[in-house]
């Protein structure tokens, strides 16, 4: 299981979460966010964790250059972003890196949601199941994840959503086919943008112990 971390932009901060063995960094290029990393890379970026930028409906030039500057190997969009328009940023971004893998977020409040996902298949490569609410991401509450019991699709998700440092028993409760991974966020952290190196290592030890039959 993949564990991410997003909301990431203070260099000593990345240094001590890419520490504890985790799987991607998330950094946040949506300027209304509180989290926000700025358009110039911190002092230091990790190198053992996959680096993943977040754009809510940013222009396609716009998306390539920062997956240049912070050599991206995932772009997750977080907005609205059309089949199209994820077509045209993985062609421009075919010379630069043709590696680089798509991640498309979706808002889930009922099983209807769920829906919206088909027309992604074969444009993305993972999917994130986040929280409906007001704001794109990052609304710090959880949904109904019986709901997930419904998707059939063929793209693996991510687990997002108000997942709290409390939660390692009900991640390791939920199963699902095509069950990637956690996305870790504002519940593991001291103020927007700094994680708690304590939460993050006891929710992972967490994890691992239940996984070796040790919890």
């Amino acid at each position: 299981m993949n564990i991410k971390v997003c909301g990431m932009r203070d260099a000593d901060n990345i240094r001590e979460v890419e520490k504890l063995g985790i799987d991607m960094m998330g950094f946040i290029f949506w300027e209304k966010s509180n989290r926000y990393v700025g358009a110039e890379p911190p002092a230091y970026l990790p190198v053992r964790c996959k680096r993943v930028g977040v754009f809510v409906d940013a222009q396609p030039l716009a998306v390539v250059e920062i997956a240049r500057r912070f050599q991206l190997d995932y772009i997750q969009f977080h907005g609205t972003e059309s089949t199209c328009y994820i077509s045209e940023v993985r062609n421009m971004m075919r010379v630069l890196n043709p590696n680089i893998k798509i991640i498309k977020a979706m808002s889930i409040f009922d099983r209807g949601d769920l829906l919206k996902t088909e027309p992604y298949e074969g444009i993305c490569d993972m999917l994130l199941f986040d929280t409906k609410g007001k704001l794109p991401g990052g609304n710090g509450s959880r949904f109904d994840w019986n709901v997930l019991q419904h998707y059939h699709g063929n793209l693996p998700f991510l687990l997002s959503g108000g997942i709290a440092p409390n939660d390692a028993s009900q991640i390791n409760e939920f199963h699902h086919p095509m069950f990637a991974g956690i996305d870790l966020n504002s519940k593991f952290e001291i103020s927007p943008g700094i994680k708690d190196i304590v939460k993050l290592k006891s929710f992972k030890d967490a994890i691992l112990l239940h996984k070796r039959g040790l919890l």
